[in-house]
């Protein structure tokens, strides 16, 4: 196989800067070009070559594919009629366009676990305008319901938990084509990280922990190695890998899952993309998520997933109380330690719950680690510049 020459990005936020990060260590011969809306975005500063337009428009989709000899993308919210065209003739586009086909709609995710046997929490599809009788309702047990938008959420966006007795009475937080699933109270959330090469090898992360802020379903902190049983490790990722398997497709993957109190594993989520679950294997793994999917894109062997040692990821989100430029206060405070990496994402403005960067922990043990993390976690200031 031939290495390819030049890599197109379809979005430029973080994961196409981190993409980018990778790429400048491991390929600098390989020529990377971004398509963004403005040039005012994370993956500017490290891209070999901009394109301004829409990610959903065709002309500006091709233009991209026009001068790359791979298509890849960082976010879901993209044209993906003209990926399946493009691929149609002859593009190659990784993941395969199939694949955002079954992830931008939530209702279609969750009937292709369903349909490939793969655990995943009870659910119906509705339309909130046809007011769905209380007998479909009462196919999830309990009293509360997560609601989720069947498309264009993202970030926390676009999902909430109500009371049932709510969307009996028609009060639904989104309208149109919804899904609704079983609300489990204390739930483990784990994700792993699933890489497939070219030739349809594949390799699994060590299982991450994380736990998400309330209010903006936001991931605020997570870490890995899980501290789960080797069962549950195994079982996590071969059903991770199930999931994957199924949708037969080269790329990287974050598979996230629900360990429920009665010790059930289902699937939540999948991204098929580099994925905020996977931050801290930049400094924690022999092979980051994004230097993984960089080697999946020229075509190259699977790297190494092993752990160097427990880490942690911190969320730096923008505070409530404020919108407008800004700066980490405490930076220099860690900015001289060998344990602590700051990644900030060049967003010029901080707006409430908007993510202006990670930082990694890492230590020698896992009790080490926590503490570590949970001090710097309750010391982060994003203060007015």
């Amino acid at each position: 196989m031939q290495t390819p020459k030049n890599i197109g990005i379809i979005g430029g936020g973080q994961l196409g800067m981190m993409l980018l990060q990778a790429a400048a260590v491991d390929s600098p011969e390989v020529n990377y070009t971004v398509l963004e809306g403005s040039e005012d975005c994370p993956a500017q500063p490290f891209a070999d070559q901009m394109l301004i337009g829409s990610l959903k428009n065709d002309s500006d989709l091709r233009k991209l594919a026009s001068i790359s000899d791979v298509l890849t993308w960082e976010i879901e919210h993209i044209g993906v009629e003209t990926l399946v065209e493009l691929e149609k003739e002859g593009k190659t586009i990784i993941p395969y366009p199939s694949v955002l086909k079954i992830i931008q709609d939530k209702g279609v995710q969750k009937l292709f676990y369903r349909n490939h046997g793969i655990p995943t929490a009870p659910f119906v599809l509705v339309n909130t305008k046809s007011h769905p009788p209380k007998e479909i309702l009462n196919e999830l047990k309990g009293s509360k319901v997560v609601v989720k938008a069947r498309t264009g959420g993202y970030d926390g966006k676009g999902v909430q938990i109500v009371n049932k007795s709510e969307l009996e009475a028609g009060n639904y937080p989104f309208e149109g084509e919804v899904l609704l699933e079983q609300f489990v109270e204390d739930v483990l959330e784990l994700a792993v990280i699933v890489a497939v090469d070219q030739q349809g090898n594949t390799v699994t992360y060590p299982s991450i922990e994380m736990y998400f802020n309330p209010k903006s379903n936001l991931v605020e902190f997570l870490y890995s190695p899980a501290q789960v049983s080797e069962e549950v490790e195994k079982l996590s990722r071969e059903i991770a890998l199930k999931a994957v398997k199924g949708l037969e497709s080269p790329g990287l993957f974050a598979v996230e899952l629900f360990i429920t109190s009665q010790g059930e594993i289902w699937v939540n989520e999948m991204a098929p993309r580099p994925h905020n679950s996977g931050h801290h294997t930049i400094e924690g793994c022999v092979t980051s998520q994004f230097a993984q999917l960089n080697r999946i894109l020229l075509g190259k062997d699977l790297g190494s997933t092993d752990l160097l040692q427990p880490s942690a990821m911190i969320n730096v989100v923008g505070p409530e109380d404020f919108s407008g430029t800004y700066f980490l206060s405490n930076a220099a405070d860690w900015e001289q330690r060998n344990d602590v990496f700051i990644h900030m994402y060049g967003k010029t403005e901080t707006r409430p719950d908007r993510k202006l960067g990670h930082i990694t922990v890492t230590a020698s043990s896992l009790e080490e680690l926590l503490e570590k993390a949970e001090n710097i976690k309750n010391a982060i200031r994003i203060k007015p510049s």
